[in-house]
Parts: structure tokens; C-alpha cells; sequence
């Protein structure tokens, strides 16, 4: 069997890549183009999706956002004009309570008078009888 030396090993060598291997290559080099291609076309369409949707969830929050604050202010207002009753009624309660005590107290008084004049007259009809 002929040797082959070094030079002629790399010649051979050179010129099975350049016919065999480089065309093969240049095919999948190109497949991969394309892949890469459609992969960064995929990319955008998702990224392009994702602000469109994100947007839309932003706009959404922002309703959101402003029906709470609606609501709050309702709130607000509706918490206000109940405390304003409750210190009506409350105002309204003190009064009635305190007139009421002054009734009482005026109708004490007048029985605790009678008592003290019918006291005194039974005392009087008492030593009159013991003397």
C-alpha cells in the first residue's frame, strides 16, 4: 500500500470538504437561516401580542382604578351624612333624656314636698292626740 504523506493527506482532505462537506454545510447553514428567521418573526409577533395585551390589562386596571375611586368618594359621602344623622339623633336622644330628668325631678320634688307636709300635719295630729 502506497503511503500518503502529510501535504497530500490535507490536499485530499481540502478538496473532500470543498465537494462533499461545504455543499452540506451551505444547506444547513441556509436551514438555519431560515429557522432563525422564523423564530425572530415568532418573536415579534409575540412581542407585538404581548404589548397589545398588555395595554389592554393596563386600561382595564385604570377603570378599575377609577371605579374605586368613584366608589371611595360614595363612600366617603355616604359615611359623612350617617354621621351626621347619628349626632342628629344623638342630639335629638340627650334632649328628650334630659327633659325627661327634668320631669322626673320636678315630679320628685312635688312628692317629696307632699311628704314632708303630710309629715308635719301627722305630727301635729300625733301631739294632739298624746296630750
Amino acid at each position: 500500500m502506497p503511503e500518503i504523506t502529510k501535504k497530500e493527506f490535507l490536499e485530499l482532505l481540502q478538496e473532500f470538504s470543498e465537494k462533499t462537506l461545504d455543499p452540506k454545510f451551505k444547506k444547513i447553514d441556509d436551514r438555519f437561516g431560515k429557522v432563525d428567521s422564523r423564530f425572530n418573526e415568532f418573536k415579534e409577533d409575540i412581542i407585538n401580542q404581548f404589548h397589545i395585551i398588555s395595554e389592554d390589562v393596563i386600561s382595564k386596571v385604570q377603570l378599575v382604578a377609577e371605579g374605586v375611586a368613584i366608589l371611595n368618594e360614595k363612600l366617603d359621602r355616604h359615611i359623612e351624612e350617617n354621621n351626621r344623622q347619628f349626632k342628629e339623633t344623638r342630639e335629638e336622644i340627650l334632649a328628650a333624656v334630659k327633659f325627661s330628668y327634668a320631669e322626673l325631678d320636678r315630679r320628685l320634688t312635688t312628692l317629696e314636698a307632699e311628704m314632708e307636709d303630710l309629715k308635719r300635719r301627722m305630727d301635729k295630729i300625733e301631739r294632739r292626740s298624746v296630750s
